[in-house]
């Protein structure tokens, strides 16, 4: 009891005088030290806290299965992945589906694509966009945010592949969730985009099946997915929800579809606006769905979580 009566209070002082995170550092630090790593507890951590810069491409490749739980094998494993990926890049070579100018995230596509069997026998054939689009869009921020090529195509694979597998049930639903709680904060936002025919045509694809992939600034964008990779698809709804409150009375203006849409796709946000609406819609929605059970996790606190890590502590 003492010891974490000394922790709460270093862990007070920390915040007082600017050093937000010390101690998660350090918690964080402790959980890497384990031989096996525990991934349940590493979720659990990822749920509360942003995870550090330093050690966040590292986290997100043994919840995404890059990397195993036994740290001793990474080395290993890590020289299989990198033989995989130049044996793909050899691959797309010989089909000539890249060149030295494509694009990173196209290349990582094709690479996936040939690595799933999605690769048509006529090359000429063009196929539906979509899935595609999503992908490319997540890629490109998995290649700005990664090290190297090599990383940016393992994290982009492993991450489409885990979101569909765990969240692809959930997702049609997302859409009514974000209703649900635009009715409970904003009955008037949420009657106005049904007059005006939006609401039923809102970026569901670009905010949901894109994880917010060219939505948001990397740097926020990254804070979000550490909560995604490690198993909230919920939070997704509620990152959409502030965005809607935050741009009200702009939407209140438009009375065409159109034009809500394309501003909601095209405006620049302003993170330090979105993290005050969130956090009001944080302490609203947390004291009003105490006993909520979301997506089969048991805990209630995943809509703490949401706004916590959109807060002020969270972009710093």
């Amino acid at each position: 009891m003492a010891e974490d009566c000394v922790r709460n209070f270093r862990s007070h002082y920390y915040e007082k005088v600017g050093f937000r995170g010390v101690e998660e550092k350090r918690s964080l630090e402790l959980l890497l030290k384990e031989e096996p790593l525990d991934l349940e507890k590493l979720c659990m951590f990822t749920q509360r806290f942003p995870i550090p810069a330093l050690y966040r491409v590292m986290v997100w490749k043994v919840l995404l299965g890059i990397l195993p739980s036994y740290q001793s094998c990474h080395g290993a494993v890590a020289q299989q992945r990198t033989e995989q990926y130049k044996d793909l890049k050899h691959a797309v070579d010989l089909l000539h589906l890249v060149s030295i100018k494509t694009p990173i995230p196209t290349v990582c596509l094709h690479m996936y694509r040939v690595e799933m069997g999605l690769t048509p026998l006529d090359l000429e054939i063009e196929e539906p966009k979509d899935d595609e689009d999503d992908f490319l869009a997540i890629a490109s921020t998995m290649s700005e945010l990664a090290e190297s090529e090599l990383d940016a195509y393992w994290l982009s694979r492993c991450f489409v592949l885990q979101f569909n597998s765990k969240h692809a049930d959930s997702l049609p639903h997302l859409p009514k969730s974000l209703e649900h709680y635009l009715a409970l904060e904003e009955l008037r936002l949420l009657q106005h985009l049904k007059v005006c025919g939006a609401l039923v045509r809102l970026p569901y694809s670009r905010w949901f099946r894109r994880c917010f992939a060219g939505s948001l600034p990397n740097s926020s964008l990254e804070r979000v997915w550490d909560k995604v990779i490690s198993g909230s698809c919920k939070l997704l709804v509620f990152v959409a929800l502030a965005i809607l409150i935050s741009f009200k009375m702009t939407i209140m203006k438009m009375n065409m579809a159109d034009g809500i849409v394309g501003f909601l796709e095209n405006v620049h946000f302003d993170l330090y606006s979105l993290y005050f609406k969130s956090h009001t819609l944080f302490k609203n929605n947390l004291s009003s769905n105490m006993s909520m059970q979301i997506l089969g996790m048991g805990k209630v606190v995943l809509i703490k979580y949401a706004y916590y890590h959109l807060s002020y502590r969270a972009w710093v």
